[in-house]
């Protein structure tokens, strides 16, 4: 779903940022490394990487400590993965 609103943004010619979530804080999985970096992937075939911030999809008051943590660690790791590859 998350594409299909980014594909809508990129054929209106939007310019802005935008930081769309790369997990789902509405659920105590805490998401791989590997899978994040497969969502930044197709978030970059959308829009390009000056255009993008990652986050995750909403606010984390929700989550406990223990699923936080290790979930913000991973995003932090896939993000690091990808500026890697694209450098």
């Amino acid at each position: 779903m998350i594409n299909v609103l980014l594909k809508i943004l990129k054929e209106v010619g939007y310019k802005q940022e935008v930081g769309p979530g790369v997990y789902d804080i509405h659920s105590p999985r805490i998401p791989s490394v590997e899978e994040m970096v497969t969502q930044i992937k197709n978030i970059l075939e959308v829009l390009p990487k000056e255009q993008l911030w990652i986050n995750p999809d909403c606010g984390l008051k929700t989550r406990k400590w223990e699923e936080v943590k290790p979930s913000l660690e991973n995003m932090v790791k896939a993000v690091k993965i990808v500026r890697e590859e694209l450098a």
